[in-house]
């Protein structure tokens, strides 16, 4: 009987040492940080990591080639984002008085393995401003839908196995007056490599052959700039619904760039008297209204050359605004004043459909011009989305409205066919 009592004794002891153990487990707080210790991933796959838990502040630092550490971010958050294959090894410390983190975080980067594309492969949305063009680069047909024009602006721009990316395979998208705009990407991230151009876009800007003017620069004639926005799929859902910054170009900072322009359009009542002017191409002078937040008015003009409406039709809005930047007027009347010779002056860097295609470097882009909606500079590692919208509010007579064109986009970190790009 003395044993049984002197085991139930050590029993019960047991017991309580066990349930004051768990007890004192549960009351010491357990961080989960939500980032795994190891990731596996292809190149030009990004990985999002937010850690749960917080800090006074954070650091992020990287072994380079040569096995030492530097600091990538002192951001709570931070985008991993890998050109090649590769073996990776990041570090985070939570900065804390009372609870410091460090965790330790590999990546095995991989290649992909249906190889990237280096062109457009999916374009996001499609909503031009009003133009000569619009209904009919894309073509609308009647009842088609938004939904409906997005797909033709995809047909027409993304690379396919008929399309190879060759450029005289692609049909030209129009996008309109100012404000009008396209968003595209790629099949992965764009990665913004430091010092290098990152992807370039086509439009149909060439130079004058002959300008009345011999003391003009040669660098003009149909030249109508885009802006180029970019955006990161920071909550992975595969839309464009996150941030976007605009890509600071020559033109951003100078005092004649309105910022914040803002621009409606209304649509034409089909009842409409036209007010054509004689002797010109102009068959109405009045068609399409629009004002700006910067008090101007004015008109899409409509002319013989295009007949068809230049309001989407496919939209059941009476009215259309656009938000953005707005560069200077670039187009000057080279025949004093006549009308006749209007000469569209190229800006120098950072705008779509600005040079000519065989001009890359002026039709090359880099993610590292980026600015947020300040004006400050802006580090992104790469972009999901790019957009495009005109960037100039000019009319120039029987030329038009000015509208940018694009014929489509390319990767410049895609190799091409044949072709193999350095790999440090």
């Amino acid at each position: 009987n003395k044993q049984k009592n002197m085991k139930r004794l050590h029993t019960r002891i047991y017991i309580l040492l066990l349930s004051t153990l768990v007890a004192c487990q549960q009351d010491i707080p357990m961080v989960s940080l939500g980032i795994d210790n190891l990731y596996v991933m292809s190149r030009m796959r990004k990985a999002v990591l937010h850690p749960e838990y917080s800090g006074e502040g954070y650091r992020w630092t990287m072994k380079d080639q040569n096995g030492k550490d530097s600091i990538v971010s002192e951001e709570r958050d931070y985008v991993f984002l890998a050109q090649y294959p590769g073996e990776y090894y990041l570090r985070l410390n939570i900065i804390d008085r009372e609870n410091p983190v460090e965790h330790d975080i590999h990546f095995i980067v991989k290649e992909e393995e249906v190889l990237y594309s280096r062109y457009i492969s999916n374009v996001y949305q499609y909503c031009p401003a009003p133009g000569q063009f619009i209904n009919t680069l894309p073509l609308y047909k009647k009842g088609d839908t938004a939904e409906d024009m997005r797909q033709k602006a995809e047909e027409s721009l993304a690379n396919s196995e008929n399309n190879s990316g060759n450029e005289e395979e692609r049909a030209m998208v129009s996008l309109g007056g100012y404000g009008g705009y396209i968003t595209f990407g790629f099949d992965h991230t764009v990665v913004n490599v430091p010092g290098e151009k990152d992807f370039k876009i086509l439009g149909n800007a060439f130079y004058a052959e002959a300008n009345p003017n011999p003391e003009a620069p040669k660098s003009g004639g149909s030249c109508e700039p885009g802006i180029v926005m970019v955006s990161l799929d920071l909550n992975q859902n595969g839309i464009p619904d996150d941030e976007w910054y605009e890509l600071a170009g020559s033109e951003y900072y100078k005092p004649e760039t309105k910022h914040e322009y803002q621009i409606t359009y209304y649509r034409p009542d089909p009842n409409k008297i036209p007010t054509p002017k004689p002797g010109t191409p102009l068959t109405d002078t009045t068609y399409i209204a629009w004002k700006s937040n910067y008090g101007e008015t004015g008109y899409i003009i409509k002319n013989e050359y295009h007949g068809q409406s230049y309001y989407p039709l496919w939209s059941d809005a009476n009215a259309i605004t656009f938000t953005g930047t707005k560069l200077a007027n670039n187009a000057v009347d080279e025949s004093g004043g006549k009308g006749s010779f209007f000469v569209l002056y190229s800006y120098d860097w950072g705008y779509v459909d600005n040079h000519p295609n065989d001009k890359e470097d002026k039709i090359s882009f880099d993610i590292g011009w980026a600015v947020d909606k300040n004006g400050n500079s802006v580090y992104l590692p790469g972009a999901d989305f790019i957009r495009v919208y005109t960037g100039v509010n000019q009319t120039c007579g029987w030329l038009g409205e000015t509208s940018t064109e694009i014929n489509g986009a390319e990767d410049l970190h895609i190799e091409k066919r044949g072709e193999t790009l350095p790999n440090p």
